[in-house]
């Protein structure tokens, strides 16, 4: 059968657009249709699916969700055109282990679910139909992290699937599947220091000493910056590496969500004037730092991160979700005022990188070692793969300001894993820094990163959470009083489940979460974070609610339901308008405890987050008179409300921009 291929050009944000000879030179076709895939199992039958897919859509909430082998087949048509080009298959990611095979000729198998891997397939192709078979496999492997997790691992090829067309000699896809272009900076305010290296693959050919590269630099307006060539180059892993620098005056700086400039630079591998291949990468041209006293700076300027932690996954997808999804992602992130953004528990698609950088969000990349490490060979090289393919292929975002080395490890000796960990981040990347996130104090790999943050649940799984402030400071002195980071924190909450009055701590592996809670520990946990200037940075946990398979708990089974937003993205909770309230610069007024419309008391207390002036409250019409404020928390004590049904009304106004919110309480 015919398949057709949609054809798209390459670029690293797929709304940009690179000059026309690109589409001449390389072409990127997106294998996403028609698609069949069983399961590996007995009289299962083939079905046509799209990618991206996984096969846990449907049972990833469930303890005992499949995980186990599916296989997909592709029918390729190559043209007698596409013959003369250069063949490269490349997989985004495909959790966990694939096994590839063209035309019953097995090229390549990569073990590791959330990084991309590119093969060539250019010897293995034939004009007309060719055959691509993947073998997949997200059983639980020993030596491939993540070794175990509170989160899902959903099965499949969850991201996209390219082709690629190359020129002859061309900058290297297969340098770990990274765009084999590494823009490395050194920037202040007044200059801008910049080393481009460009990896060529010349086809086996012998033409290093007549091939150009041309690396031009052009702002956000897409004026020429400067333009720099050079016909030196050197053997490096199987490609030929250039380097051309350039000093950028005056730099417009990346500024985080204030202003996300990006420089587009622009690579051509010529040969005397002939042009053989180009490809864009983008840029943004900063520098941070951590002071133990003054926190976060961005361009020396203090810039606390007011982050979140994100998971993938949504309801019925998964982890094959679309851009689309990913967009509403980072609108809703924008939408309630965060600054940064921890991508946990692993690498995520280079898309939503790639929106972190245009929307100047400050990121925490993350490999999937995760709660357990093993010592074993096998084990230690697969985590440094993982390693060293989420720095080369993530290089370029200048959203990353660290590379995170473990989660929450608990057990075994793996101080001198996390140290080799350490040293070959570095090696890679000497200008980021490393960090890792804890929860166990005086464990040895604590010690080992460039910087230092800490997983802790005052209010949820241990304490009040007016104990946050005495932990915080705990845990700076155990680093030496340099500083932390909190890198999750936060409680559950079922937006079906309410009180009233009560305050008794919930169990957070009991069935009953109420969403009151869930706000009650922000509130308190947030406020020390804020009043603490040794805390450079944190990130509520978790964004949106996610699959945990193993999970019994909120009466939402299968899910960890610490998220600010549902699963479905479909209902913000209560404690989501407390940070909007906080760090947004749109009016916000919300009235707390909304959905809970059945009321058992006539006198109630009602609370209000609002970064609003002149907040009034009025129920039934009256005027409820002047709150109790705290930050950006009004609370009318002692509220009366009539049998039956109640309006109440509140509204306030923000740099002359009217906000109000109302609801209905019914009195039984």
């Amino acid at each position: 059968m015919y398949i057709s291929l949609k054809s798209i050009l390459i670029g690293i944000l797929c709304f940009l657009f690179l000059p026309s000879l690109s589409a001449q030179l390389r072409q990127q076709y997106i294998l996403d249709k028609d698609w069949e895939f069983r399961l590996d199992k007995a009289d299962t039958a083939w079905e046509k699916v799209s990618i991206p897919h996984t096969w846990n859509a449907q049972d990833g909430t469930t303890p005992k969700y499949f995980r186990g082998v599916g296989e997909y087949r592709y029918l390729l048509y190559i043209s007698p055109e596409m013959l003369k080009k250069r063949a490269f298959l490349r997989f985004e990611a495909v959790s966990q282990v694939a096994e590839v095979s063209v035309n019953g000729q097995n090229i390549g198998t990569h073990r590791g679910g959330f990084n991309a891997f590119c093969f060539e397939i250019t010897d293995r192709l034939k004009k007309g139909s060719n055959l691509i078979e993947v073998k997949v496999s997200n059983s639980e492997e020993e030596y491939i992290a993540p070794l175990e997790g509170d989160f899902t691992v959903f099965g499949g090829i969850y991201r996209p699937v390219s082709l690629l067309l190359l020129p002859e000699v061309c900058i290297t896809p297969l340098d770990f599947a990274s765009s084999g272009i590494y823009i490395r900076q050194k920037t202040n305010s007044e200059r801008s220091h910049l080393s481009i290296q460009t990896k060529v693959d010349s086809g086996g050919k012998k033409t290093n000493s007549k091939l150009i590269v041309r690396t031009s630099l052009f702002d956000a307006k897409d004026e020429l910056v400067g333009r720099q060539s050079t016909q030196e180059s050197a053997d490096e892993e199987n490609a030929l590496s250039f380097i051309n620098t350039f000093d950028v005056e005056d730099p417009i700086l990346w500024d985080g969500r204030k202003s996300p400039h990006l420089y587009r630079v622009f690579v051509e591998i010529m040969k005397g004037n002939t042009v053989l291949d180009t490809l864009s990468q983008y840029t943004g041209l900063r520098y941070c730092s951590i002071d133990a006293q003054k926190g976060f700076l961005l361009n020396g300027k203090s810039y606390k991160i007011k982050g979140v932690n994100r998971h993938q996954d949504r309801i019925d997808k998964g982890w094959a979700i679309s851009r689309e999804d990913q967009l509403q992602d980072m609108e809703i992130i924008k939408e309630i005022g965060a600054n940064g953004i921890r991508l946990a528990h692993y690498p995520h698609a280079d898309f939503f990188y790639s929106l972190c950088d245009r929307e100047g969000m400050l990121v925490w990349a993350e490999i999937p070692l995760v709660g357990k490490a093993r010592s074993d060979a096998a084990s230690e090289e697969n985590i440094k793969l993982q390693l060293k393919e989420l720095i080369r292929q993530k290089f370029n975002h200048p959203s990353i300001f660290c590379w995170s080395l473990f989660n929450e490890l608990s057990r075994g000796d793996v101080k001198a894993l996390v140290e080799e960990l350490n040293d070959l981040a570095h090696a890679e990347d000497p200008d980021r820094y490393t960090v890792a996130a804890a929860n166990i104090e005086n464990r040895p790999e604590n010690k080992v990163t460039d910087i230092m943050a800490y997983n802790t649940y005052p209010g949820w799984y241990w304490g009040e959470p007016s104990t946050m402030r005495s932990s915080l400071g705990h845990w700076n002195r155990l680093v030496g009083e340099k500083g932390i980071a909190v890198s999750e924190y936060g409680a559950g909450a079922n937006v079906w489940h309410h009180w009233q009055s009560d305050r008794k701590v919930p169990k957070a592996d009991g069935i009953f979460h109420p969403e009151e809670w869930q706000a009650i520990v922000h509130e308190e946990n947030y406020q020390a974070i804020a009043s603490s200037p040794f805390v450079w940075g944190s990130f509520v946990w978790n964004m949106f609610d996610f699959a945990s398979a193993s999970r019994m708990e909120g009466d939402m089974p299968g899910m960890n339901d610490k998220g600010l937003v549902t699963y479905d993205r479909k209902i913000k909770k209560d404690a989501f308008y407390y940070y909007q309230s906080l760090w947004s610069e749109a009016p916000v007024v919300h009235i707390t405890s909304k959905r809970d419309i059945a009321r058992n008391n006539s006198v109630t207390r009602i609370k209000v987050y609002s970064n609003c002036d002149h907040l009034v409250l009025k129920v039934n019409g009256k005027d409820c008179g002047a709150p109790v404020k705290n930050d950006n928390i009004y609370i009318w004590e002692n509220v009366t409300l009539k049998k039956g049904e109640n309006e109440i009304n509140v509204s306030g106004d923000r740099n002359q921009v009217k906000q109000a919110d109302r609801c209905k309480w019914i009195v039984l």
